[in-house]
């Protein structure tokens, strides 16, 4: 963290942004612990390389504003990870 910005690692990669653009959503640390975990998940599936479809996909899970997927989003994010070999 510098005086005026500090780097944030995403989904997507690192992000040098302004301190006066980040915003809290107050999570608590167990949340904040869930979100590096689809945070996580989501990075080690995502390449350039891949069909429009699952980048458009998984850009949409990266930009959800909760700690946690739903079953649904939970079951695309799995069947990616099995599709593209990149489970833990």
């Amino acid at each position: 963290m510098n005086d005026f910005s500090c780097t944030v690692r995403m989904w997507d990669g690192e992000h040098t942004v302004g301190l006066q653009h980040l915003k809290s959503y107050d999570y608590l640390p167990a949340e904040c612990q869930q979100m590096q975990v689809i945070c996580d998940r989501i990075s080690r599936v995502y390449s350039d390389s891949l069909e429009e479809t699952v980048k458009s996909l998984l850009q949409l899970l990266g930009k959800v504003n909760r700690p946690y997927l739903t079953a649904v989003e939970e079951k695309l994010l799995k069947l990616l990870e099995l599709e593209y070999g990149r489970i833990p």
